[in-house]
């Protein structure tokens, strides 16, 4: 048809256009700093001249994922669009989303950490710019919208410890930090989760040490924390995690002198409710999401990998493939569906567990290697 070869021309035309800003000698790129002011002044609605803008939306949705960041500098119309969760939808329909492991990784002796970014090859991308705020442990880690939130911690300043209620979003896309709304307790050690496009953050510990059983939950698009039915007991040291629309709150204690608990707090969004399970597991040293399923280790067992059911709240044990101490400590990744073990001790290789591969072939060697010692990792498509 006439007019479809029409919408084909300029649509070739508006990427020969965006591949001359794209390509310009542009050392700051990286960084998201602007770009020379005759791109940003020139640049009105539409967001691409000549094109429809659901047609230019999809021109920039088809950009290659490193070319981010420069794109954001452009305009604001377009930093606009890429900021949005519109552009990872359209890119999600055109079957062009990447997926990339951030690794908060630290050195030998423990004094310096960044986060960097690798592919499923293990190449590495490029380092994050630093954290907003001073060093913490004991922050949450959360994704969402195809951005990295950090959230909360403890802090020690000049001698003085401090425990935060900040949360920072690291915008992939733009390869940028900015700090949104605050909780409204402070706290650390505790678990939070994503559910349904919401985050959720229970538990934990605050300035004097007391344990919390409190709870709130965090809505991106009124950047606004609600406090929610607290649990029935307070709770640290535990983790957080989504399955079928309702939040799992798993291991940690009830405090500094009870022991681990092995119930399961589960959260039900639609009745604003907790109910418990009894089949938990306690100590966790690492956790992750594979697919429909939870894969666990514990302190006392690092020689095996626990995977959860929750269809029928069932645990099995598999067996992981490592020689020598007993005492070495993994971290979890996941990257193409696949679990990835990252070793707390120099002179290990990464593991890998596909759990679609033949019986006998489901653990392999993996290439992809942080720069350091895994602190934590999240998977981000975008």
């Amino acid at each position: 048809m006439p007019g479809h070869l029409c919408v084909k021309k300029r649509v070739k035309e508006s990427d020969m256009c965006f591949s001359c800003l794209v390509q310009q000698d542009t050392p700051t790129a990286k960084s998201g700093s602007t770009l020379n002011s005759k791109f940003s002044d020139n640049c009105h609605s539409p967001i691409l001249p000549g094109l429809p803008d659901d047609v230019s939306k999809h021109c920039l949705a088809l950009v290659p994922r490193s070319h981010f960041p420069t794109m954001g500098a452009v305009c604001k119309q377009w930093r606009s669009f890429l900021k949005s969760k519109e552009f990872i939808t359209v890119r999600k329909l055109a079957g062009v989303l990447e997926e990339w492991l951030y690794v908060l990784t630290v050195d030998a002796e423990g004094k310096g950490s960044h986060w960097e970014v690798l592919d499923c090859l293990g190449q590495k991308h490029h380092e994050l710019p630093p954290m907003p705020g001073p060093v913490k442990a004991g922050f949450g880690v959360v994704v969402l919208n195809g951005k990295l939130l950090v959230i909360a911690g403890y802090s020690v300043v000049d001698g003085t410890g401090s425990v935060s209620a900040n949360l920072y979003q690291y915008d992939s896309c733009l390869n940028s930090w900015s700090k949104l709304a605050s909780m409204n307790v402070a706290r650390y050690d505790f678990a939070c989760a994503e559910v349904n496009g919401m985050i959720y953050v229970v538990g934990g510990c605050g300035a004097d040490g007391e344990s919390f059983s409190c709870a709130e939950v965090y809505d991106p698009d009124a950047d606004k924390w609600t406090v929610i039915e607290s649990l029935r007991r307070p709770r640290w040291g535990c983790f957080a995690c989504s399955f079928e629309g309702k939040l799992y709150v798993m291991g940690g204690r009830s405090s500094f002198t009870i022991g681990n608990s092995r119930f399961v707090d589960v959260y039900t969004p639609e009745t604003q409710t907790w109910s418990q399970m009894k089949n938990g597991c306690v100590m966790v040293t690492a956790h992750a999401v594979l697919g429909k399923k939870l894969c666990c280790m514990e302190w006392k067992n690092e020689r095996k990998l626990a995977i959860f059911n929750p269809v029928d709240n069932s645990w099995k044990m598999v067996a992981v493939p490592v020689t020598g101490s007993s005492r070495i400590g993994f971290r979890f990744g996941i990257l193409d569906g696949k679990l990835l073990l990252f070793s707390l001790q120099e002179g290990y290789h990464t593991l890998l567990y596909d759990p679609n591969a033949a019986a006998g072939s489901e653990w392999k060697t993996s290439e992809i290697t942080p720069s350091g010692l895994c602190l934590c990792s999240v998977t981000i498509k975008a």
